[in-house]
Parts: structure tokens; sequence; C-alpha cells
């Protein structure tokens, strides 16, 4: 983009700021693939995990209301594999294009000693940029009867890997996913999903909304409470979507109860927008996807921030 200043071989990318907003904050995360790598590694399928880390820190930054500016990624494996490199710079670069953000530069690192042989990291930095006044979540405008409205997401997306490679294990990755037309292998790799043009769609419309919660580590049950008032619970009827099918079979295979499942995994739902009921029907009229998952209601001190309901 015009706005990057230096040649690759620079020792530091440069970024020149322009059309800021009237109060413009800064938003940045730092995120990694986790043991998602592995499953890339024994498929040697490098590519979507490009896409994995810049969409995850994407949406970190999406829920404040941020929208990206320029990425960096770093790369460390105790051998560097030029060709698996390429792939997975490949994959940074096309995420990175698709929703205009500048891949500024970052570093590859061969550690032998540090790395297990045949370990491989992947890491990335986001910057995005906010109006102060447009910060995201305003948790004091969020009342009784707000909907909370879920967004779908492509699978496990970064998270719970280290206990799904434990639950396939031994199982045939080409095997086919029942109801779906992809292995267990597409499904498992299925890249994160980016919810930007969701989020600017909204924007555009001029629809009110209070605030978004990216359903990562942690599942609905730890994300959600980060968005939310201490005198408000969130009240998820898990009944209002299908769970997808490697869900079930994930849930299935590792005999996981309601409250582990909903930590560990995002169980179909990447994205909760928390909006006054009066928002809803035109949320869904532009995002037909979206799916109204519960509503906010009183919190009591004795009682926890989520509510798994059905």
């Amino acid at each position: 983009t015009p706005n990057v200043l230096a040649d690759v071989g620079a020792f530091g990318g440069l970024f020149a700021l322009t059309d800021l907003p009237p109060q413009p904050v800064l938003v940045a995360s730092t995120d990694s693939v986790g043991t998602k790598v592995k499953l890339a590694a024994e498929l040697g399928r490098w590519r979507g995990i490009g896409h994995d880390i810049v969409n995850h820190c994407v949406n970190d930054i999406l829920v404040q209301n941020a929208r990206p500016l320029f990425f960096l990624d770093y790369i460390a494996t105790s051998k560097l594999v030029p060709e698996v490199v390429a792939e997975v710079v490949t994959g940074v670069a096309e995420a990175c294009q698709a929703i205009g953000c500048a891949l500024l530069g970052g570093e590859t690192a061969e550690m032998p000693g540090v790395y297990a042989e045949g370990a491989f990291d992947l890491a990335g930095t986001v910057v995005g940029i906010v109006d102060r006044g447009e910060l995201l979540p305003r948790s004091e405008a969020m009342e009784v009867g707000d909907a909370l409205i879920g967004l779908l997401s492509s699978g496990p997306h970064t998270n719970g890997y280290s206990l799904i490679r434990r639950l396939v294990a031994g199982r045939s990755l080409a095997e086919s996913l029942a109801r779906t037309d992809q292995t267990l292998a597409d499904a498992l790799l299925a890249p994160h999903r980016c919810y930007l043009a969701e989020i600017e769609q909204l924007h555009r419309a001029a629809i009110p909304f209070h605030g978004l919660a990216h359903i990562t580590g942690g599942g609905i049950i730890d994300n959600l409470p980060r968005v939310l008032p201490s005198h408000l619970a969130a009240r998820v009827e898990t009944a209002a979507w299908n769970l997808p099918p490697l869900f079930e079979r994930l849930v299935a295979w590792g005999e996981l109860d309601p409250s582990t499942a909903f930590r560990v995994f995002n169980m179909g739902i990447g994205l909760v927008i928390v909006a006054p009921a009066a928002s809803v029907a035109a949320i869904r009229d532009r995002l037909p996807e979206a799916v109204v998952i519960g509503q906010l209601v009183e919190r009591e001190q004795t009682q926890a921030p989520v509510q798994l309901v059905g």
C-alpha cells in the first residue's frame, strides 16, 4: 500500500499514518496459531495457518472496533525448509491482502537446540487504529434484554488443538465427516474466519450495537464476560444453533460435558455481537447467517457471568 515506506530488506518497517480520526488510538495484538501447526505439519498443509494467524489477530482488535493497518509475522523452527516458509508466508500475505492490511515485515528464525527437530511455531502481531470515541465495548450502555447474536465459526479456528490432537490420535484424518463434504482433515484445518467485513457492514448501515466478543481460547464461557459489566450475565441458549458435525464428533470422542466443551471449543460460534433488541432485525437483514443465541440478564453476585441453557 502507499502507506508502506520501506523496501524489503530495511531494518524496520515504515508505515505512514494518514487520514487519521480526530482522536486516534492504536490497538495492537500478538498471538500464535498454537498446536494447530502440528496438524498442519502432519498433513503438509501449511498455507492455511498463514490465514489463521492474520485472521485471529485481526478479530482480536476488531472487537475493540479497530481496523487493521499492518501486520508482522514471526516463524521459528529447528531447521528452515524454504518451501514450507514460502507457503506459510503466502498464506499470511493472502489474508492481509483480503482485508487491505499491509504485511509490513517479519522474522524467520532457525534455532536448533531451542526447538525440537521438526518443530515449528508461527506468531504474529497486528496494529490497527480506532477513534477514541468509537472504542468498544460500551459496557455502560448494556442492559437487561440486550440480544446476543452469534456469527458462525469455520471450525475450531486456532483453539483447542492440544485436546483435538489427542482425540483424533489413531483416527484416519482422510475419513469423511458425516453430513458435510469435508474430510476430518479439511474440517480441522479450515482457516480461522475473519469477521471484519461483516462488522463493517453493520457500521456502514449505522446499526447500533454495544460490544463484540471473539470466541477464542476459553470459549463462550470465558470470552463473553470480557465485554460485560459486572451486574449483567449472558444467558446462552445452546439449542439456538445447530452444532456443527465436527464439534459433535469431538464432544462424543472426548465424552465432554457441556461446561468443558463450551470452555475449550467455540462450538460453532466465532463472534458474538451484544446489541439492543431493537437492532436484531436490522442485523439479521444485513447478515442472514446471524443467529440470536441468548440475551443479557441480571446477575447476582453468586452467579456465573455466563449461563448455558438447553
